[in-house]
């Protein structure tokens, strides 16, 4: 199944699709080419790389109806316009939402296009859409101590801190959590 792009006033949500996540593996160019956008010089943001592109393959392999939770590439749109500008980074879900309703974010902006607000737009697109099912009780995201950027965006987003993380391969990440109560107010 096809996810939809999520739409904000300055970005457009684009989700990923193994046509442009092949294409991403083989060039910017390419992906420029499949997404129908810039790709900056400076692609691909920071902590994402092509071990991420290609886990997200193999997600969308074996979980292709739920391909609405997983990457979206972050295009901005031209002012009252749709058309894509300029590719300013990733953004998206680890996974639909577990037995407990838990779903997991990330995001990352790359260099030139930060303090623009671009991931905290980002993120209140993937608020939306995940606290729109109801199945989703709580969104989580973990990022490192010394981002303080990433950590300055989840404040901005009603995230709470709430301590070590529990991934094993970034075993000094910290934890935010929002539910969907606080969500709602």
């Amino acid at each position: 199944m096809t996810a939809l792009p999520l739409r904000t006033p300055r970005l457009v949500l684009i989700p990923a699709t193994t046509e442009v996540l092949e294409a991403e593996l083989s060039s910017p160019a390419a992906l420029g080419m499949a997404l129908g956008t810039e790709v900056p010089a400076s692609w691909p943001p920071e902590l994402y790389d092509a071990d991420a592109v290609r886990w997200t393959l193999r997600w969308l392999a074996e979980h292709g109806d739920d391909a609405g939770w997983a990457l979206y590439y972050v295009a901005s749109v031209a002012a009252g316009d749709d058309t894509r500008t300029a590719l300013v980074g990733i953004a998206g879900y680890k996974g639909a939402p577990d037995a407990n309703g838990v779903v997991e974010i990330g995001y990352g902006i790359v260099p030139e296009q930060r303090r623009r607000r671009f991931a905290s737009e980002a993120v209140r697109a993937l608020l939306a859409r995940a606290f729109a099912d109801p199945r989703v009780t709580t969104v989580i995201a973990h990022t490192l101590p010394g981002l303080d950027a990433s950590i300055g965006v989840l404040r901005a987003t009603a995230f709470s801190f709430e301590g070590l993380g529990s991934d094993p391969h970034e075993p000094t990440a910290i934890r935010f959590v929002l539910s969907r109560d606080r969500y709602d107010t």
